[in-house]
């Protein structure tokens, strides 16, 4: 569609007004076309200019020239207002304020502000001298000598082979039989006399330096003192050793065998971005151009090569991602070394190309950063692995749910246990783990658990099915507590170190581990209820310091409901097998975004997996490993932790953790206060337990006077004799409490003392 401003039309339009219009004169008076264009043409400028003389018509016909004004002011009028001048006017931000938004490179590297990765750089350097010194210290006794040995008399030969040689200047002698071959005397009498001057010096300082060295070897061998002779004996063979190698066998075998990796350059990546089939690039390179702009220069990042690019306009990250394949073609790497990721503080069209020297799956196992450490926060990150660039990677747990998925066999277990163990070593952490395969994988860290069940029959389902009933009552209970709390303590109604530290609150972080849990979710009986009541606690029990973390190797709506996979904040997905499940892991849009986990390969990339929602934008994480003998090792601090500082609860300390009907789902110091009257101020603890029964029989039935004693231990109530009389008018002395003593835990976990 031709714009309005194009001549042709304009020029029809005005010869056609000027047929039509009445007003125009029919006297035959001639119109000046050329000033008919030209008016059209100012018209067509948004801000035309009125010369304040009018310049006179050098025909001198008013008349035409007024007629002529009138018709280009009437199409003046008739024809649109552009909205911007065709001189574009230069305009943007000043010296100083590009000065002020320019990106200010660190002058320390990164590497060397992280005290984990400079350590671990100083541990590589060392092992790798080490590694060598020990190589080669090894071979120098049973391989390097006996070489020298055995090349010795070779060597000797050599030496006396170029003595000869240099006497008899040997080595011009190619030079005078050319000059003789050419007939050129005057440069061969030239050589012969230097030769001649030559082999008469050579010749006095050999016979005189022949008999010196004899004479000194007749004394080293029999007239020397044996260290002398060792030392002699050494240096001969070492020299006449070297002198005798040939020149394709050495002496050394190489310590170490470098890969050698050919350097990242402009070029290789145009050619490389012009071959993956984006048609803007590949038309530009065509022509001549490069299609793409370096927005730095290529410069060497980590284990690898970094390029930031600019793309063409309307190419984005995503579409190179989605063709991470041909690029490692292109650029002849494994594909396992070509990591295309966007820049999150740029636009969405800055590309930053990594290509590693390795491939990632091909690294070796990560250390975890905390295999070694006595104890950890968990409300600071958690050590996960390290992106393909070598940088750590970590995952917040606090306010956040988990969500991991994969094909079998890809690591998903191993990444739950990393999570689980850096929470273990919270010695505040409740831990309750439900490892529904039944293979024992999380086994080492039941010493600490709160609630535990490992297997997949259907008990262990119930018992995981009822843990989330649990965890929906626990929440409910913990949103009304932390409504009670003072507004000066929790200002945002969160969880936080000072609230979770108040072991009286009952507020302290409770993580709830279910691998495998599309086999609870999916179950005919206890399915429906328990993805309801997860994603109840997901919506809700983050804030509440309730975490969920959840595994599974069959991501689909009936395994995983979508309003579970819908609200989970951190997703981890190693590889699967399509779009839906990689959709389901990730988020919706993730696979047409390029965040692709089907693109990892089977087995070869078993432990690598796009981490989203622990940073701004989706990452490639390779997981931490941990045997079990290193998760036995960290359990068994964890339990000294919780030993030491009175927290290990439930199953760990060999209680029963209650079920769906007897948990956290009563008030058991509420029910104390119940069933003691205001005016009885001492009561045995005996007649406590009858009471209790009689309230919630389902609770406390068959309870004794040690249960409760036990029970309200943990809140801080002694007990004392109390004088008392029996129900037959004895009076006796036995075990019980004071009712202030309840009210006054009550008023103190509730955070109002004034409360009763």
């Amino acid at each position: 569609m031709k714009h309005p401003d194009d001549n042709n039309e304009l020029f029809n339009r005005l010869e056609a007004e000027m047929a039509t219009d009445s007003t125009t004169p029919t006297d035959g008076a001639v119109v000046d076309l050329d000033k008919a264009r030209s008016a059209r043409s100012e018209s067509a400028d948004p801000a035309p200019t009125k010369s304040p003389d009018p310049i006179p018509d050098p025909s001198g016909d008013s008349a035409s020239s007024k007629s002529a004004d009138a018709e280009a002011t009437e199409s003046d009028e008739a024809l649109p207002t552009l909205v911007d001048s065709r001189v574009p006017t230069v305009s943007g931000p000043g010296l100083l304020d590009r000065i002020k938004g320019s990106k200010r490179l660190d002058v320390i590297p990164a590497w060397m502000k992280s005290r984990a990765e400079f350590r671990e750089g100083l541990g590589w350097l060392a092992g790798h001298a080490w590694h060598t010194i020990a190589f080669h210290a090894v071979r120098v006794p049973f391989l390097y000598l006996p070489k020298l040995i055995w090349r010795s008399p070779r060597g000797l030969v050599n030496t006396l082979g170029k003595v000869g040689r240099w006497t008899t200047d040997a080595e011009g002698e190619a030079l005078r039989q050319h000059a003789a071959t050419h007939e050129q005397i005057e440069e061969y009498l030239k050589l012969s006399r230097q030769r001649d001057r030559r082999v008469r010096l050579r010749s006095w300082v050999t016979a005189i330096s022949m008999p010196l060295l004899l004479a000194l070897s007749i004394f080293l061998a029999f007239g020397a003192a044996p260290m002398t002779q060792a030392i002699a004996v050494f240096l001969a063979v070492v020299g006449f050793g070297l002198a005798g190698a040939p020149a394709d066998a050495p002496l050394a075998t190489r310590a170490v065998i470098k890969t050698e990796v050919q350097k990242l350059t402009s070029d290789i990546v145009v050619k490389a971005m012009a071959s993956i089939g984006i048609g803007q690039i590949a038309s530009a390179v065509a022509k001549g151009g490069d299609g793409i702009k370096f927005a730095a220069p290529i410069t060497r990042e980590g284990p690898g090569w970094r390029a930031d690019i600019d793309l063409p306009l309307g190419v984005t990250v995503a579409d190179v991602a989605d063709r991470r394949a041909r690029l490692a073609s292109g650029l002849r790497r494994p594909l396992g070394c070509v990591w295309p990721d966007a820049d999150p503080n740029e636009h969405e069209g800055r590309l930053i190309l990594w290509v590693g020297d390795r491939d990632l799956s091909k690294t070796g196992m990560v250390k975890w950063q905390l295999a070694g450490a006595r104890r950890h926060d968990v409300f600071k990150r958690i050590p996960f692995g390290v992106d393909p660039r070598g940088r750590a990677q970590s995952v917040p747990m606090i306010q956040h749910n988990v969500l991991v998925g994969s094909l079998p066999g890809q690591g998903k277990t191993a990444s739950v246990r990393v999570l689980a163990c850096g929470a273990a070593l919270d010695p505040s952490v409740e831990l309750w783990l439900h490892e529904n395969k039944g293979t024992g994988d999380l086994d080492a860290l039941e010493c600490v658990s709160h609630r535990f069940v490992s297997g997949i029959d259907d008990d262990s389902i119930k018992y995981a099915a009822d843990s989330l009933k649990l965890l929906r009552k626990e929440v409910m209970r913990r949103a009304a507590a932390i409504k009670k709390l003072p507004r000066d303590l929790c200002p945002d109604k969160r969880i936080t170190r000072q609230i979770a530290d108040k072991r009286s609150l009952k507020l302290w972080p409770l993580l709830a581990v279910f691998d495998e849990c599309q086999n609870v979710f999916s179950h005919s009986t206890y399915g429906k209820q328990a993805g309801e009541d997860a994603e109840f606690i997901i919506k809700l029990g983050r804030a509440l310091g309730v975490v969920l973390v959840l595994a599974t190797q069959r991501p689909d709506k009936d395994s995983l409901p979508t309003g579970i996979s819908a609200n989970v904040s951190i997703r981890f997905c190693l590889k699967v097998a399509g779009q839906l499940e990689n959709d389901m892991i990730l988020g919706t849009s993730a696979y047409k975004n390029g965040v692709r986990a089907t693109s990892f390969r089977p087995e070869i990339d078993a432990g690598n997996g796009y981490l989203s929602g622990a940073a701004p934008l989706p990452v490639v994480v390779r997981t931490a490993y941990l045997d079990d003998h290193a998760t036995n090792a960290i359990a068994q601090r964890a339990l000294a932790l919780r030993k030491s500082e009175g927290t290990l609860s439930g199953h760990a300390a060999g209680e029963d953790a209650g079920s769906a009907s007897a948990g956290p789902s009563y008030d058991l110091l509420a029910d104390v206060a119940a069933v003691i009257p205001a005016d009885e101020e001492r009561v045995w603890n005996e007649r406590i337990a009858a009471r209790l029964a009689e309230l919630r029989p389902e609770v406390y039935g068959g309870w004794k006077g040690e249960n409760v004693t036990s029970a309200l231990k943990p809140h801080g109530i002694k007990t004392t004799g109390i004088a008392g009389t029996t129900d037959d008018g004895q009076r006796t002395t036995r075990r019980g409490i004071v009712r202030a003593d309840i009210t006054a835990a009550i008023a103190e976990r509730d955070g109002n003392r004034g409360a009763a």
